[in-house]
């Protein structure tokens, strides 16, 4: 894979990752969470607003990814930003890595690096 692939897919990954951060954010610090006033208070939330911001850019960087790989390819290493969510579930918000999920880790990531080698 050339630089500017590797380049396209870690911004891509940092957006997607930053961007389900930010939603997680923005779900868990509104305590009312029924009416019309959750609403008003979620789409007046800035972890909204970033998650949104993120993900326009990470589809930018994605669209510009899918241009230089092969679809089979892209979709394959794009199946990574589930790891980068994952851990940062565990270390922001003390979320529990299972058995299963560790083991579903290790499986995406040799994935990951077996289409990484073609």
């Amino acid at each position: 894979m050339s630089t500017l692939i590797i380049a396209l897919w870690l911004i891509n990954l940092t957006c997607d990752t930053i961007g389900q951060i930010a939603f997680k954010y923005a779900a868990i610090t509104s305590k009312n969470k029924q009416g019309l006033h959750y609403w008003q208070r979620l789409f007046a939330n800035i972890w909204l607003w970033i998650g949104f911001g993120s993900y326009f850019l990470g589809f930018i960087f994605w669209l510009a990814f899918l241009s230089e790989v092969s679809l089979s390819a892209g979709i394959l290493l794009g199946s990574f930003n589930i790891i980068t969510v994952m851990l940062a579930g565990r270390i922001l918000f003390k979320e529990h890595l299972t058995l299963f999920r560790i083991v579903g880790i290790l499986f995406i990531t040799t994935g990951v690096v077996l289409v990484g080698l073609t």
